[in-house]
């Protein structure tokens, strides 16, 4: 199996709050997907991002960017090939979609049989809260299945 590359960025560059929450957050995602079981190609694809990290002059908001952008394309892809996901991530994901998919429609419905559309944003919570609900059961069985990375993915 293959060896995980290291981060190792000059601490200069990382030298705003975000930038350094970001990177840390990096390292211990990195940390995780080395307790998993990954084959070598995918070791080797989280390998070239790291280095393109590692040999970055950015700083500030740019490495900030670079960084986000990296970590999220090591998620998705570990998402897509291994279902691997952070922790709280379909909760995180289902919040937006419980808005869309059962708060907007609840919200009509108090409008329209109130006959006061001023009531659309009653549904709003409502789907937010089913949406994390159908989150949080998610992570749980993502959890039970041991899918889930030790590290909470905040941006």
């Amino acid at each position: 199996m293959k060896k995980m590359s290291t981060l190792r960025l000059n601490p200069e560059l990382v030298a705003d709050k975000r930038s350094e929450l970001l990177y840390q957050q990096l390292k211990a995602l990195l940390d995780e997907i080395e307790k998993k079981d990954i084959s070598d190609q995918t070791t080797e694809t989280i390998n070239q991002q790291v280095e393109v990290i590692n040999s970055t002059s950015l700083k500030d908001k740019a490495l900030s960017k670079l960084l986000k952008e990296k970590q999220t394309g090591i998620l998705k892809m570990l998402e897509k090939e291994y279902k691997l996901v952070p922790k709280n991530y379909y909760r995180t994901m289902w919040l937006a979609a419980g808005l869309a998919t059962f708060g907007l429609p609840i919200g009509i419905a108090f409008g329209f049989l109130l006959g006061n559309m001023a009531f659309l944003g009653i549904g709003l919570p409502i789907g937010m809260t089913i949406g994390m609900a159908l989150g949080a059961s998610m992570d749980k069985k993502a959890e039970a299945e041991g899918r889930q990375l030790d590290v909470e993915i905040k941006y």
